[in-house]
């Protein structure tokens, strides 16, 4: 019996709620419509909230309460991990309300619903870069913010994540044997990411492809490749005398120095 009471009643406290919401739904009545979508997003009942900020929108454009309706409506996206329409929504709020206090959490908060949406490094990154870039121009906007660290990290962060997505496309290259694409995908790294904690693998990598890109090429090439190869040796040992791959970097050395020989012999006896 009690049971059944309780039940009874929460049935009815639900309907009650669902009917009032129905109910300032279509009231038609904007400034109840706005009072009750501030009400609902602070009981974090984001969808109800989310709901009638769209009803009324437009009709409080300009006045003082739009600004708050804007940001919140926004966050409402956020919260729901709705995070492509909160970054726009972010991001327009701070493109139109350029004197609101929430200006800056709104510039920060488009950036960082790119982040959320940045994904494994294996995977397009579009969304990595543009949230690189958002955090970026946040720090030039808003030099003195306290979250300009945070940005810093993050950026920080993600520029790890492209960098091992180029370091995985170089190693993907070369082990498909097409080392000229391997060589340019490494050098585009090195160039992007001169301090990347893999560089000396990097290099190594350069060198054994730029080989067997000489081995693998037509006699009118090699001359050319097998010199590149050497050079790339070259740089590999300046920088790297004590590595762990020294002695194979001086054996490719070794076997295109030599390759070129037997080139110039076999073009004497031609």
């Amino acid at each position: 019996m009690f049971g059944w009471l309780a039940v009874s009643s929460l049935l009815f406290l639900v309907s009650a709620c669902k009917s009032e919401y129905e109910r300032v739904r279509v009231s038609g009545n904007p400034d109840l419509i706005l009072t009750k979508a501030f009400e609902y997003y602070e009981k974090e009942e984001y969808q109800r909230a989310q709901s009638l900020f769209e009803l009324v929108l437009n009709n409080v454009r300009g006045t003082e309460r739009a600004e708050r309706a804007n940001f919140n409506y926004a966050y409402t996206h956020y919260h729901m991990k709705e995070y492509l329409l909160a970054a726009f929504y972010f991001r327009n709020f701070a493109n139109t309300f350029i004197n609101s206090q929430f200006r800056e959490e709104a510039a920060f908060m488009s950036a960082y619903c790119n982040y959320k949406m940045s994904p494994v490094y294996r995977l397009d990154q579009t969304n990595t870069q543009k949230a690189i870039e958002e955090f970026q121009l946040f720090v030039n906007l808003f030099p003195k913010s306290p979250r300009v660290q945070e940005c810093n990290n993050l950026i920080d962060e993600m520029r790890s994540k492209l960098e091992e997505k180029a370091f995985s496309e170089g190693e993907l290259y070369f082990d498909l044997r097409q080392y000229q694409s391997a060589v340019i995908s490494f050098d585009n790294l090195l160039r992007d990411y001169p301090e990347s904690p893999d560089a000396e693998r990097v290099r190594y990598l350069i060198a054994k492809s730029s080989f067997s890109l000489s081995e693998n090429s037509v006699v009118e090439k090699k001359n050319e490749r097998y010199n590149e190869t050497m050079t790339r040796c070259n740089d590999f040992l300046e920088k790297y005398p004590q590595s762990k791959y020294a002695k194979e970097i001086r054996d490719i050395h070794k076997k295109s120095e030599q390759a070129i020989k037997n080139l110039r012999k076999r073009l004497k006896s031609t």
